[in-house]
C-alpha cells in the first residue's frame, strides 16, 4: 500500500522578515516537516512569501531610483527570487534536520509557473498590497502605467491582482520527484502567475494566494491531507471577540454557512477554509486540516487542530 501523500502549506510563522531571523525560524518549520516524513508520509510543501517579496521589490525599485541603468524588477522576477531564496534556506533547515534524525532524503526547491485566466475578475479588482511606501508623485507615475495604488497612511503602496490558479506548468516534474522518493517544495508564494502567449509563458503583475495554490498542488498529486500550519490553534467563530468557538471539524456545508455568516477574515482564514472546502468536497476520503507549526503531527493523526471533511 502507497504512503499517504500530504500537501502541507507553511504559514508567515514558519519564516522571517530578516535574513537571520528566516534562518532561525525555518527550524520550526524543518522540524515539524520531519515529524510527517518519520511518519512514513510523502510530503509537497508550499509556502508564503509575503514579507520576502515585499523586501525584493523594494529593494530593487530603490535599486533602479539610485542607478537608472537599472530597470526595476516586474513581480513575476520578484516571485521567483523570493521562491529560490526561501526554498534555499527551507530545504537546508529541513535536510539538516533530516540528517540529524538519520533519515535520507533528498529535498528539492521548483521554480513553479502557475497558470491564471487573463480575465480573471482579481485583474480590475486588484485586493494585495506590495512594496515600499511612495509619495503622491510616484503613485501618479505608477497610475500613468496602467499599475493600481493605495493610499496608505500619508503615503501610497502598489496594489496588485490575486487571480485564482488555473494550472500548474511544472506538475510532471513534482509528481516525477516524488514518486522518486524526494520532499519536493513547490508553487512557493503561490507560485508565478503566468499567462500564455502562444507558446510564451508571460509573467502576471500579481500575487496567487498561498492557501488556493496549495489546493491546487493537493489536486494534481492526488494527496489525502492539506495541511495548513499557521498561528492559530484552531478555527474560531467569533475570533478574538467575547462568545469565541474554537472548532474542531467542520463539514463542508457547514463550513459554506460560516462563510456566508461572514466568520472568517478575508485576507487570513477565509482562504484556508474555501480552499479546503475545495479539496473536502472531492472525496470522502479527502481531509484539510488547519492547526499550529508546532502541532503538525498530532494534526494528521486527529489529536490537534480543526478537520474539514465532506
Amino acid at each position: 500500500m502507497a504512503n499517504k501523500k500530504i500537501v502541507v502549506v507553511l504559514g508567515r510563522k514558519a519564516f522571517g522578515r530578516i535574513f537571520p531571523e528566516q534562518q532561525e525560524a525555518v527550524k520550526s518549520a524543518a522540524n515539524a516537516v520531519a515529524d510527517l516524513v518519520q511518519e512514513k508520509y510523502e510530503i509537497v510543501i508550499t509556502h508564503s512569501n509575503a514579507p520576502q517579496i515585499g523586501m525584493i521589490h523594494s529593494a530593487l525599485t530603490e535599486f533602479s531610483r539610485l542607478d537608472t541603468k537599472y530597470t526595476k524588477a516586474p513581480m513575476s522576477i520578484c516571485s521567483a527570487m523570493s521562491q529560490g531564496y526561501i526554498g534555499y534556506d527551507l530545504q537546508n533547515a529541513i535536510r539538516t534536520e533530516l540528517v540529524n534524525r538519520g533519515i535520507f532524503k533528498p529535498v528539492s526547491t521548483i521554480i513553479t509557473q502557475v497558470r491564471v485566466d487573463p480575465f480573471d475578475e482579481a485583474f480590475s479588482k486588484p485586493s494585495k498590497v506590495i512594496g515600499r511606501v511612495m509619495s503622491e508623485q510616484e503613485a501618479k507615475a505608477e497610475e500613468a502605467k496602467g499599475n493600481y495604488v493605495v493610499k496608505e497612511g500619508s503615503g501610497y503602496r502598489r496594489i496588485i491582482a490575486a487571480p485564482k490558479p488555473l494550472g500548474i506548468y511544472e506538475s510532471d516534474a513534482i509528481e516525477a520527484l516524488l514518486n522518486a522518493g524526494q520532499l519536493v517544495i513547490a508553487a512557493g508564494g503561490g507560485g508565478i502567475p503566468v499567462l500564455e502567449q502562444g507558446a510564451n509563458l508571460k509573467g502576471a503583475s500579481a500575487i496567487i494566494e498561498k492557501d488556493y495554490i496549495g489546493e491546487k498542488l493537493a489536486e494534481l498529486i492526488e494527496a489525502d491531507t492539506l495541511l495548513f500550519l499557521t498561528g492559530v490553534e484552531k478555527v474560531a467563530l467569533n475570533f478574538g471577540q467575547p462568545g469565541e468557538l474554537l472548532l474542531d471539524s467542520l463539514q463542508v456545508e457547514q463550513a459554506k454557512e460560516y462563510i456566508e455568516e461572514g466568520h472568517f477574515a478575508p485576507h487570513s482564514m477565509l482562504p484556508k477554509i474555501e480552499a479546503g472546502i475545495t479539496f473536502a468536497s472531492m472525496s470522502p476520503e479527502k481531509t484539510a486540516i488547519i492547526a499550529p507549526l508546532e502541532k503538525a503531527k498530532s494534526a494528521v493523526k486527529g489529536k490537534a487542530g480543526t478537520r474539514i471533511t465532506l
